[in-house]
């Protein structure tokens, strides 16, 4: 198992993306600071948010107010995001849009601090479950990516609607309700649908027989 330390000392960050930040003005300074505040594009594959229900289309523009804080084991990244997410109402399936506004809070580790405040007795395995959970600095920068796609997840609501007050659909003929707030549908019992068929045979059956009376019945009572 490679633990997120040796991924940052093979090197491998895209410095050309807008999420891949720089660090080294902080200059390992405990207590230096520097805020930034930057638009960039959503990333995608997949769309940043919740797959299949809503999402930041790829390419829109996510806001970014960041706070870049030097502390002796690496750099606390304090931020916000703001950015307009696209779905559907799960009641009526209408398209939809909402403004998400994210906020995060994560620690980006010097790889040789982590060594450092390593004890002696630890545990190898625990070592490395503890550094899958941990993100590390490569070469004083970082990629903010992973940090920004579960700070938007967690902002969306996993059942997004147009309104709160959104009636959805017609469960019988999938008619949109808002749009048409008298529309129903009579309900039949289900335990009286077979009697009521069996009185419309019964009632088709003497239409018949009054139709095709014997001859010679009329001739009968006219004498």
């Amino acid at each position: 198992m490679i633990s997120k330390a040796g991924k940052a000392l093979n090197g491998h960050l895209d410095h050309r993306s807008p999420l891949v930040f720089d660090t080294r003005e902080l200059g390992r300074r405990p207590g230096a600071m520097k805020r930034l505040t930057r638009t960039v594009e959503a990333p995608g594959s997949p769309n940043l948010g919740i797959d299949g229900v809503i999402g930041v289309p790829e390419k829109a523009p996510v806001a970014l107010d960041l706070r870049l804080e030097s502390v002796m084991e690496g750099v606390l990244v304090t931020g916000t995001a703001r950015a307009t997410a696209e779905g559907e109402c799960v009641r009526c399936l209408e398209p939809l849009a909402i403004e998400v506004e994210a906020d995060f809070q994560e620690m980006f580790s010097y790889p040789d601090a982590d060594d450092r405040n390593r004890s002696r007795t630890a545990d190898p395995v625990d070592d490395a479950e503890d550094d899958e959970d941990r993100f590390f600095l490569e070469d004083d920068s970082f990629d903010l990516e992973p940090v920004l796609r579960d700070a938007v997840v967690l902002a969306l609501p996993l059942q997004p609607v147009c309104k709160e007050t959104c009636a959805g659909l017609c469960s019988e003929c999938g008619i949109r309700l808002d749009e048409n707030p008298d529309h129903h549908h009579d309900a039949v019992d289900i335990r009286w649908a077979a009697l009521q068929g069996l009185a419309e045979t019964v009632q088709d059956g003497e239409k018949d027989n009054m139709g095709g009376a014997e001859p010679g019945v009329d001739e009968k009572q006219e004498k």
